[in-house]
C-alpha cells in the first residue's frame, strides 16, 4: 500500500509540475502586455534619480538578506520519500504564509510609517521560507549558487510574463547557469529586479497604506503573495531532484 501511494503522489506531483512549467514558459496575454506597456509609461514618468536611489536601497538590503544573515536551516542525512519532504516544505509554506499575515496586518494598522517597514520585514521572511525550502529539498544554501537560484525563484515569482519566460529558460537550464554566474553579486541586473518586482506587487501594497483596510489589506496580500512564492520555489526545485528529470516539458 505504502508503494502504491508512493507511487501515486509522485505522477500527482509530476502532473503538477507539467502544469507549472507550461505556465512558466506561456507566451505573454494581449492584457499581460497591455498591462506592462503602461507600467513602462508609468517609470518613464519617474524620475531617474529615484529609480537610481530605489534600485540601491532594494539591492542592498536583499543582499543583506541574501547573503549577510546566516538562516538556520536542516542539514538532511536521512533519506526521506518525495511525498515526506513536501509534506515538510507545504508546513514550512503555511507556517511562513501565516506569519506574513500577521507581519502585514500589524505595519497596514500602523498606517504609512509602519508600511514602509513592511518591505524589509517580509523581505525577511519570504527569504527565510525559500532557504528552508531549499534545504528540505537537499540544497546546500551555504553555497553561493544556491542562494543566487533562491534570488532567480523569487524573480520568477513577481514579475510579468515577459520576464517570467526568461527568468524560467534560466533555471531550466541552470546547470549550464550556474557554470557562468559572476563572482561579484553586483552584476546582477537589479534594476530590472526591482522595476519587476515594485510593478508586481505595487497596487496591491497601496491598499495597506488606506487608513481602516490597510491591516486587512496587509494580511491578504502577505498572505497571498508569500503562499504563490512557496509553491513556485516547490516546483523549481522539483526540477533539480531526480525524481522528476524523465518528466519533460511538452511543446507549448
Amino acid at each position: 500500500m505504502g508503494s502504491d501511494y508512493s507511487s501515486i503522489y509522485h505522477e500527482l506531483s509530476s502532473y503538477e509540475l507539467l502544469k507549472w512549467q507550461l505556465a512558466m514558459s506561456k507566451k505573454p496575454t494581449f492584457i499581460n502586455r497591455t498591462t506592462k506597456k503602461v507600467q513602462k509609461k508609468i517609470n518613464k514618468i519617474i524620475p531617474e534619480k529615484v529609480h537610481v536611489v530605489i534600485t540601491k536601497a532594494i539591492k542592498e538590503i536583499t543582499r543583506t538578506v541574501l547573503f549577510g544573515a546566516e538562516f538556520t536551516t536542516l542539514t538532511r542525512k536521512d533519506q526521506k520519500s518525495i511525498e515526506e519532504i513536501e509534506n515538510d516544505v507545504k508546513e514550512r509554506i503555511n507556517f511562513y504564509s501565516s506569519s506574513a499575515a500577521v507581519e502585514g496586518a500589524a505595519t497596514g494598522f500602523g498606517g504609512i510609517l509602519l508600511s514602509l517597514a513592511d518591505f524589509p520585514l517580509w523581505l525577511t521572511l519570504k527569504m527565510k521560507m525559500l532557504f528552508e525550502i531549499a534545504s528540505r529539498y537537499g540544497f546546500d544554501t551555504k553555497d553561493y549558487k544556491e542562494r543566487v537560484y533562491i534570488l532567480h525563484i523569487f524573480q520568477l515569482t513577481f514579475s510579468s510574463q515577459e520576464r517570467r519566460n526568461e527568468v524560467y529558460r534560466t533555471l531550466e537550464n541552470w546547470q549550464e547557469t550556474s557554470e557562468q554566474l559572476p563572482s561579484d553579486l553586483h552584476e546582477f541586473d537589479w534594476r530590472t529586479f526591482q522595476l519587476e518586482y515594485r510593478d508586481y506587487i505595487d497596487l496591491a501594497k497601496l491598499l495597506q497604506l488606506i487608513p481602516g483596510v490597510g491591516a486587512i489589506a496587509g494580511a491578504l496580500v502577505n498572505h497571498k503573495l508569500t503562499n504563490k512564492l512557496g509553491k513556485t520555489a516547490m516546483n523549481a526545485y522539483r526540477m533539480r531532484r531526480e525524481e522528476f528529470k524523465e518528466r519533460k516539458l511538452l511543446t507549448v
